[in-house]
């Protein structure tokens, strides 16, 4: 795999797409049960947009993000990511291209409830490898990033839903990641919390130039994007620019 382990330790060029979609299709099932989630789907994101991706339910938008994210595999087409075919690589590859370049927020926070906020943030770089020293520092750091100096020894309990969902941004840009992949990211917080993520987010794409790609059926939540795919049928139905909103 040059290639592929080299590339997702950051060697080689790269190219001007951060991910690239060609005629990806996704079937689940087979025969008279089966179920068409993509149609053939094109698509181009470069590093360092805000990607906002929109649909009713049953449109292909989270199978989009689940092949985004290296958690599944297209049926046909390719799907490059930095200039490598995902499709080519083994389960373990892929484990590794996302430990090394994406970062995920979940609608949900996904945190472990017996846990510090100090060590959920730890735990990417605990799966890389990193040493004590080196995880907590680079913990606090995320932490003081997200607004949350002071609340690393709580326990996701003792936080609100909105601080909640700071540690699991914290979490996941610890590792510096290329792209930030979130999934209803304010789904579970009220307006004024939602408005505060929304805003962080789009900080960090604007003052840190992570790559964010944000699935959420709330348009008041895509107006932050600068771009937003609309997905209907398994297909893509409409792919704008946005002015995004001003944190």
């Amino acid at each position: 795999m040059t290639t592929a382990a080299q590339n997702a330790n950051g060697a080689g060029p790269q190219p001007e797409n951060l991910v690239a979609f060609r005629g990806v299709t996704k079937v689940y099932g087979r025969g008279g049960a089966s179920m068409q989630a993509l149609r053939g789907i094109d698509l181009d994101i470069s590093g360092g947009e805000f990607v906002a991706i929109m649909g009713p339910s049953g449109s292909g938008k989270s199978t989009c993000m689940n092949i985004l994210g290296c958690l599944d595999t297209p049926t046909a087409g390719s799907y490059r990511f930095k200039g490598v075919e995902v499709g080519g690589l083994s389960r373990n590859q892929r484990a590794l291209l996302r430990r090394h370049y994406q970062g995920f927020v979940f609608q949900g926070y996904n945190l472990l409830n017996r846990t510090s906020a100090l060590e959920n943030v730890e735990l990417p770089l605990l799966y890389r490898g990193a040493s004590a020293s080196e995880r907590r520092a680079r913990a606090r750091e995320a932490l003081e990033t997200v607004g949350l100096t002071g609340w690393e020894a709580h326990s996701p309990g003792e936080l609100s839903g909105g601080q909640q969902q700071r540690v699991a941004i914290a979490r996941a840009i610890v590792t510096k990641p290329a792209v930030l992949l979130a999934d209803e990211p304010t789904g579970n917080l009220d307006t004024a919390r939602s408005r505060e993520i929304m805003e962080l987010l789009t900080a960090l794409n604007r003052e840190r130039g992570i790559t964010v790609i944000m699935v959420t059926h709330e348009q008041d939540m895509a107006a932050y994007a600068t771009r937003i795919i609309r997905f209907m049928d398994g297909l893509v139905a409409s792919d704008q620019p946005n002015g995004g909103k001003s944190s």
